[in-house]
């Protein structure tokens, strides 16, 4: 059965997208059959492994995503004058890395902002879904929006662990009382599923910088030790190769020019992370 792992934060700007990809990127390197989910109406995460171009023709030819996995059914398009039913198999997108690669994704679009306005009966469709695939996949990592909506609950019910990316600067706790709160809500409300958080991970530091910067990692530290959370070692250093690898559609091992620290920091902080989860 998959481990699933929902990275998340209420605030913007941290790194959350990058970092999804290069673990699970890495993961699939390994050997690991890998499912990454674009939970964001801005398909950072669809574009960043597709590659901008084939993302495009994707939504040119009326290929399914998250949104229609969500909706369930298909509207008509291309070829379908009429609705039709629609399963997690078709949304699947597979080959897109490399020959044979055990990397897919269930992309997303704009589109998914449509849910936010007509909630009501999505909370559990992709974690129904999910469960059909479970035995195919050995991880699936989820890339949530930065907010606090249906999405952050259908990232909940899809997971069994959450991962917390967090950028060492100024306002960098403003997330962190928001997701305390809001798993604390769910766990209330749905005692008969279990979700931890994995850990919090400081990511695009500069870890030689001032006073400023010290003092959100003494606050996130703080937040983190009243909530009982875990703090992983590995901390991921600010890079250019980080948003290069996401131009160039690749994991950072392949990146051009990407240097051995930022290889090696994105390495760690994958293993690390397999560890937590019993990956």
């Amino acid at each position: 059965m998959s481990v699933n792992v929902s990275f998340i934060n209420m605030k913007g700007g941290v790194g959350k997208t990058s970092l999804a990809m290069q673990a699970a990127s890495y993961a699939a390197w390994n050997g690991k059959r890998v499912l990454a989910i674009d939970l964001d109406p801005q398909s950072n995460l669809s574009q960043a492994l597709l590659g901008p171009d084939p993302y495009v023709q994707l939504l040119k030819r009326g290929a399914p995503t998250v949104v229609q996995l969500l909706e369930d059914y298909q509207p008509p398009g291309l070829g379908m004058p009429s609705p039709t039913p629609i399963a997690i198999e078709d949304v699947i997108v597979k080959d897109f890395w490399y020959r044979n690669s055990q990397l897919h994704l269930i992309p997303s679009r704009l589109e998914l902002a449509r849910i936010l306005r007509h909630p009501f009966g999505k909370e559990r469709r992709l974690a129904k879904a999910l469960a059909k695939v479970a035995s195919e996949y050995d991880l699936v990592i989820i890339d949530c929006a930065p907010t606090e909506s249906v999405l952050t609950d259908i990232a909940y019910f899809s997971s069994g662990y959450v991962v917390v990316p967090v950028k060492p600067e100024f306002l960098a706790s403003i997330g962190l009382p928001l997701l305390a709160r809001s798993l604390d809500a769910f766990r209330k409300e749905n005692d008969d599923h279990k979700i931890d958080v994995a850990g919090i991970v400081f990511n695009h530091g500069d870890y030689q910088a001032g006073p400023e910067a010290k003092r959100s990692l003494k606050e996130v530290r703080d937040l983190a030790k009243a909530n009982h959370w875990h703090i992983f070692a590995s901390e991921i250093p600010h890079s250019k190769a980080i948003p290069k690898s996401a131009r160039e559609s690749s994991i950072i091992h392949w990146t051009s020019y990407a240097r051995g620290g930022i290889k090696r920091s994105i390495m760690d902080f994958s293993e690390e992370l397999f560890r937590a989860i019993g990956l």
